[in-house]
């Protein structure tokens, strides 16, 4: 593993840890943001494990993963992860959509995201370890 997918993987571990503590004060909106990130950068680290460069300036989900050429390797669960953390990192930056999204994050629904992230996170690391 190249020290840039270690950079990535790196910066995985730390969000996690902030994710949780978002969670734990009940920080909803904060914590899916950072679930987003964990995905985007678990993405990414695969991306520079192929390429050995620098992954892509984007923060779109569903375009890492077929950048990393894994994309039909993902489960429908892992999907239904990707397609439910797109919008909380995009749309929650603005107004109009914040409160509606805000409304949907009850605790209990993000402590399966966060749980679901974090597997999602262990199966990138075992992916990368081959």
């Amino acid at each position: 593993m190249s020290s840039k997918t270690d950079y990535w993987l790196e910066l995985c571990d730390d969000d996690l840890i902030t994710a949780k503590a978002l969670l734990d004060s009940k920080r909803l909106l904060h914590m899916g943001f950072f679930c987003h990130m964990i995905a985007e950068k678990a993405l990414k680290a695969v991306i520079a494990d192929i390429t050995n460069d620098l992954p892509p300036r984007i923060h779109d989900l569903e375009k890492l993963a077929v950048r990393g050429g894994i994309a039909g390797d993902l489960s429908k669960e892992q999907l239904e992860l990707i397609h439910e953390l797109t919008p909380l990192q995009i749309e929650a930056r603005y107004p109009e959509y914040k409160a509606k999204i805000a409304e949907t994050l009850i605790f209990e629904k993000c402590k399966q995201i966060l749980a679901e992230t974090e597997e999602f996170l262990c199966w990138i690391k075992k992916r990368l370890e081959k």
